[in-house]
């Protein structure tokens, strides 16, 4: 009895070192970003998923990439528009944009969506060097001037793999 109450002593210290040590690993591996020249913080609900920054003209902006060959892209758009302008509106403007510039263009129903920003989803599929793609944008309003862009790029099998992860960063997404 002695020698158990000792082995459970010490895999309960081991548990707790280790978590202390290595808290991802207890955390279902989500890390939180943010970075100071970024005005939202969101969550990544995978170490699949790493930032990359992208270096620009004005200033470096920061894409993210999901797997070890980076086949699914996430850009963040910050977009100013006219106050009467509704994300509905939004997303009709590049729908109809996106149907005239891709090939193959097959566009999914929009979805609202809700988190600490609301807005809709918007997906669909297209056809580039031969090869079928697909992208879904969730647009975020921070007020009425300002949307965000959260704009998902890969092929059309694995953005369905990860469209809960998708749907976890979207909804995790805050301004600081």
């Amino acid at each position: 009895m002695k020698q158990f109450f000792k082995l459970r002593v010490f895999t309960i210290v081991t548990i707790v070192v280790l978590a202390l040590i290595f808290p991802s690993t207890f955390k279902a591996q989500t890390q939180s970003y943010t970075d100071e020249n970024v005005d939202y913080v969101l969550v990544l609900p995978s170490t699949q998923w790493r930032a990359i920054r992208v270096p620009g003209i004005g200033k470096d902006r920061t894409e993210f990439r999901y797997g070890n060959d980076g086949l699914v892209k996430m850009r963040i758009r910050r977009e100013l528009v006219d106050a009467d302008l509704t994300v509905e509106h939004l997303i009709d403007r590049h729908q109809m944009l996106h149907r005239s510039s891709f090939q193959g263009y097959v566009k999914e129903n929009v979805q609202p969506i809700t988190g600490h920003l609301s807005g809709a989803r918007y997906a669909y599929e297209y056809v580039t060097h031969g090869k079928p793609k697909a992208m879904v944008i969730y647009y975020l309003e921070a007020n009425n001037r300002i949307v965000y862009r959260l704009e998902f790029t890969g092929s059309l099998d694995l953005l369905r793999d990860i469209s809960d992860q998708a749907d976890l960063i979207a909804r995790s997404f805050r301004l600081k």
